[in-house]
């Protein structure tokens, strides 16, 4: 293995691959440059270097990338900026906020309650975050207009501690943790979230990888609005505090091209290197501040370590041979880790004592005195010139990496331990170390009164550090976190946006998706209305018949359209602008999900409503990106999701990859979906305006849900709205669409989407070949009908002695004579969630198991869920009942051939939207 494979995990091989033909040459180099940092500086030397790498292109010398650098603090000494605050006051408080964190997780984990907490992220974290908010953290009553911070999750205790010095939560508050419901009124949740904390939290960050994807499209949005004219937000800035354990999730990572390409340099990510995950090391055997420094360099980011303080600064002044940085760059995570869980004797043997010069380096220091020499993310100096170089680059993100040490000044039993993240409580003699270490004014006979119970600590108001607190927060704008939903009033599209879906498609034919697209251009052209549309389209707008917005609409590209288009001279052109509308987010479900996500929660984070309509491949909705959506209705996103080329048997020819048979199920798993089947364009229409009243409206108690809608693409002659049309039906999820038309033995059929028309020709099957009367009826929503039955079964439950009012469906039904069958082009489960309220006997068809490709009409009879397959079920179920003749069903079963895949007649061929 050559030197540079060995430490590619640590520096970039610039000159390990090559040999040194003339040493004493080399030396001569070094030495002038060496000169020039010393009489020049290091600002001058930057641009030298940079000038003759420059050159060296242009005289074609092969100049490897430089992807990694020494193991040591990316801004020198001599270019860091006065630190402008009063340190020692803001240490006593930050102490003070420490020790409330840590005392708010002990007290939860106090046997009658033990519901537990997390100590270390935020000991070890606290400076990151306290000169983040005593210099550069803007709330929202900046001029500005505020930033936007993605806290860690794990570090909520810290925040919580901050608002209770602030004045904003009270002991009583603290003493909630965890307690949601228990102590409601006074609880807080265990980590950032909106939805419990609604005027607090603003971003929900714990799912690892989904917080580093959402700001980084939280940042995109933010020039979105300013590059449209909706928003000022040039003066607002994102930050995301990350862990380097949580940088090994995919979403951690992948979207960092984004950031680079759009020149996001309204986004930083801090991240914590504490280089340690849940159970031990993030990279044991390497190193994963240099690996993040590589990745990061690599997507085109701007990169600052921050990896020593300022105890450091004179050894490493003395380290004229370098032996000091060999040292640092070649010792692995694993030893840093095991080097803060021992002594500064332990220091002195195995980390200076590798070779003379550094022993001897060291040896006028005391043992103390080495165990005081910090890591960076611990230097209040060094972190303040990181925060400010990154607010101050510009043309790419800012990624700063602070190597830090978990349950830092907790004590021995928890700085650098491998368990430090699941140790929830101090024993008596760790919460006396601990004071003893902040210096809080606490003694040790309140400490031994109830050790479970220790106290919390606040100096009172009128405390000089307590009004130097508040006066910085009052210079940035108030108080951070802190969620506002008072947004501008949006004007509602007015009727006749909704003529196009009323009107049907006359004889032509057109799948539920064009309908869709149809309504949302016309909704798109209300001049009050349109501007506030955003839709998010992956790489597939022409799958669904969305190229026509291309030339009018725009696709958002803050550099604009900078090359030749090769379909300049078409009608439907790829057009890019920076006053795009469409965010086209390539072949990318996730990051869509997180715009959408950014786009849904405007209203609250910029007090500008916008409606996202996200329109993706519907089987890489939900199941693809169903935690990105948890999230989203953490945040209180509001918008459409639009799964097209939806069903199971409905997009021919794709195969199982692609056939949808489950999305409706998952997405009644997330308590803010309201999911819709709809067959008809007219349907669409109403549910697309009774979506817009509930979360745009103002007055519905609940507006912060997305309602998904999925359509099709198999083209159907699109009927117009029937005169008589029970809207309120259609809205809550069921409605008669075509009552029976003959007398006789009595069915009903129950079909949502695409299997509405297979339900209609089953009813004239069943009337023109048995003498069977079938009523159909519409399913818009399986899932909200059930949605109404649970909650009409607990308003019963809730209310003993109380008449109990009839879920909707039974109502709509109620009267309705015989059997069910209930039929979707998706698996079982999805219409039989509507089984139990109702008496009638019933029966599902459902496409289970796996997608295939063949035709439409061939995979509905493979499935059985076509027009003879419910016409056969419903005379089975008959028969049973001894309505029509026993012999009946097996005689529609061999007329119809329903074992023969190649009898089937239920589909039209074509359609791509």
């Amino acid at each position: 293995m050559s030197a540079g494979e060995d430490t590619s995990h640590i520096l970039s091989g610039l000159t390990s691959q090559l040999p040194d033909r003339d040493p004493e040459e080399t030396a001569e180099w070094i030495e002038s440059f060496d000169g020039l940092v010393e009489n020049r500086g290091t600002e001058r030397a930057q641009y030298i270097v940079r000038s003759l790498l420059q050159r060296a292109g242009a005289q074609s010398v092969g100049v490897p990338m430089v992807t990694t650098t020494d193991y040591v603090n990316t801004i020198p000494v001599d270019q860091e900026p006065e630190f402008p605050g009063d340190e020692e006051t803001e240490r006593r408080y930050r102490a003070w906020m420490r020790w409330n964190a840590a005392m708010l997780v002990h007290r939860a984990q106090r046997p009658d309650i033990g519901v537990g907490g997390h100590i270390s992220t935020y000991a070890g974290a606290a400076t990151l975050y306290e000169v983040g908010y005593n210099h550069f953290f803007r709330g929202k009553a900046h001029p500005g207009g505020g930033d936007q911070v993605f806290f860690q999750g794990h570090a909520s205790p810290g925040m919580y501690a901050r608002a209770f010095m602030e004045g904003r939560l009270t002991e009583e508050d603290l003493d909630g943790f965890r307690q949601e419901k228990s102590r409601e009124g006074h609880a807080l949740p265990s980590y950032p979230h909106p939805r419990s904390m609604p005027e607090f939290w603003e971003f929900p960050t714990v799912s690892m990888g989904i917080g580093p994807a959402n700001a980084i499209y939280q940042a995109q949005l933010n020039r979105y609005l300013h590059n449209r004219g909706i928003k000022d937000t040039s003066d607002q800035h994102v930050w995301a505090f990350l862990g380097d354990g949580e940088m090994d999730e995919p979403e951690s990572r992948g979207f960092l091209q984004l950031a680079a390409n759009e020149k996001l340099d309204n986004l930083t990510f801090v991240i914590n290197c504490n280089l340690q995950r849940l159970d031990g090391p993030v990279r044991g055997n390497g190193k994963i501040m240099q690996e993040l420094e590589a990745f990061f360099r690599g997507a085109g980011w701007h990169v600052i370590k921050v990896t020593w303080g300022r105890e450091w600064d004179e050894l490493l002044a003395k380290d004229r041979d370098g032996a000091l940085v060999d040292i640092m760059n070649s010792t692995l995570d694993g030893d840093y880790q095991t080097y803060k869980a021992e002594s500064g004797g332990f220091v002195r043997e195995h980390f200076f004592g590798k070779t003379p010069q550094t022993k001897e380096m060291v040896a006028d220091m005391t043992d103390e005195q080495i165990w005081n020499l910090k890591r960076g993310g611990h230097d209040y100096h060094k972190v303040y010139a990181a925060y400010r170089a990154a607010t101050e680059f510009k043309g790419k993100p800012t990624v700063v990496l602070a190597q830090t040490v978990k349950g830092y000044g907790l004590g021995t039993h928890f700085e650098g331990r491998n368990a430090t993240h699941q140790m929830k409580k101090l024993t008596l003699q760790d919460l006396k170390d601990f004071r003893d270490h902040l210096r809080i004014p606490i003694s040790d006979e309140q400490l031994e009164a109830d050790p479970y119970r220790p106290p919390y600590y606040h100096p009172g108001p009128d405390a000089p550090e307590i009004k130097y607190m508040m006066e910085r927060r009052a210079a940035l704008g108030g108080s951070v976190p802190e969620r506002r939903t008072e947004h501008k009033q949006m004007h509602l599209p007015e009727e006749k946006a909704y003529e196009v879906a009323k009107r049907g498609s006359g004889k032509q034919q057109a799948a539920t998706t064009m309908a869709f697209v149809r309504l949302l251009k016309d909704l798109m052209r209300d001049k009050e209305f349109g501007a506030r549309v955003v839709p998010i389209i992956p790489d597939e707008a022409r799958t669904f018949g969305m190229d026509s917005f291309f030339p009018t609409a725009k696709i958002y590209n803050p550099k604009g359209q900078n090359y030749l288009s090769v379909d300049r001279d078409l009608v439907l052109a790829y057009k890019e602008s920076p006053q795009g509308q469409i965010l086209h987010t390539g072949i990318n479900e996730s990051g869509s999900t997180a715009a959408f996500t950014a786009v849904g929660t405007s209203y609250a984070t910029h007090a500008e409503p916008l409606v996202p309509i996200y329109i993706f491949y519907s089987m890489f909705g939900f199941q693809r990106t169903g935690d990105f959506f948890w999230a989203a209705a953490d945040q209180m996103a509001r918008g459409f999701v639009i799964g097209a080329t939806a069903g199971r048997t409905t997009l021919t020819g794709e195969g199982l990859q692609h056939a949808d048979g489950q999305s409706p199920i998952l997405a009644s798993t997330n308590p803010a979906v309201v999911t819709y089947d709809p067959a008809y364009g007219y349907e669409i229409g109403h549910i697309v305006r009774s979506g817009l009243e509930r979360m745009y409206g103002g007055n519905h108690p609940d507006p912060n849900v997305m309602y998904y809608l999925t359509v099709y693409n198999e083209p159907i002659v699109q009927p117009a709205e029937p005169e008589e049309l029970d809207v309120e039906g259609v809205v809550k999820g069921i409605y008669l669409l075509a009552p029976a038309k003959i007398d006789g033995p009595r069915t009903q059929l129950l079909a949502s989407g695409v299997a509405v028309p297979w339900a209609l020709e089953a009813q004239q099957l069943l009337a023109e070949d048995w003498g069977v009367s079938a009523d159909v009826w519409s399913v818009t929503s399986w899932n909200e009908l059930r949605r109404d039955g649970l909650a009409a079964e607990e308003e019963a439950f809730l209310n003993p002695g109380a008449e109990a009012r009839k879920p909707f469906v039974a109502q709509q039904l109620e009267g309705a004579t015989g059997p069910i069958v209930a039929v979707s082009d998706y698996m079982a489960a999805v219409p039989d969630q509507i089984r139990q309220y109702l008496p009638n006997e019933f029966a599902t068809l459902g496409a289970d198991g796996f997608g295939f490709s063949d035709t439409r009409a061939a995979a509905r009879r493979f499935f059985k869920i076509d027009s003879h397959s419910i016409v056969v079920r419903a005379l089975q179920m008959l028969a049973r009942r001894g309505e029509v003749d026993a012999n009946v069903p097996k005689d529609a079963f061999e007329k119809y051939r329903l074992l023969d895949v190649n009898a089937g007649t239920s589909g039209n061929a074509g359609g791509d939207a």
